[in-house]
């Protein structure tokens, strides 16, 4: 991969059905293919929002680089949730073997029918910003113009945090 072409990109992951800790380490492995895994959070234990009488979830963040368009990053996050046996269309909040979801894509701001970055509804997840914070508190949203981490702190003054517990990656 050429560097200096290179986009860095923050990335969600998320599951609760099957063994959870192995689908987000198989998709992390997948997504190595097309982007240079440079961090990696821990694993964090989170109720599912949204919905009730669902497994909980295993969420956690990576950042990386890419020489992929957004459009085909996100192309190929919905191929790798594909390849790890998630099944679309789905109702909204629904249980899932693997969620990935395009956080940001440098400082670009995109709003198209298909992708909107940086994701609508990141910094009010805390199951989100957590492992984001974890990886790249000094990331400026492009939209808010304010740190990860000065997002998590509001986050954390707002409300109670979701996550039930931090995990360590094996």
């Amino acid at each position: 991969m050429n560097n200096e072409l290179a986009t860095d990109i923050c990335l969600a992951l998320g599951a609760n059905l099957g063994d959870r800790a192995k689908n987000l380490g198989d998709a992390v492995k997948l997504l190595g293919e097309k982007i240079r895994v440079e961090k990696i959070s821990r694993r964090y234990e989170t109720a599912p929002v949204g919905v009730v009488g669902q497994p909980l979830y295993l969420n956690g963040a990576l950042r990386g680089k890419t020489t992929l368009s957004a459009t085909e990053l996100l192309a190929f996050c919905l191929d790798v949730e594909k390849r790890l046996g998630r099944q679309r269309p789905a109702p909204r909040w629904s249980a899932r073997r693997i969620d990935i979801d395009l956080i940001f894509y440098g400082d670009e701001i995109i709003d198209l029918p298909e992708l909107q970055v940086p994701h609508p509804r990141y910094a009010e997840r805390d199951f989100v910003l957590r492992p984001l914070n974890e990886i790249a508190p000094e990331w400026v949203c492009p939209r808010r113009r304010r740190t990860v981490a000065e997002l998590q702190l509001a986050n954390d003054l707002r409300s109670a945090t979701g996550i039930l517990a931090a995990l360590p990656n094996q």
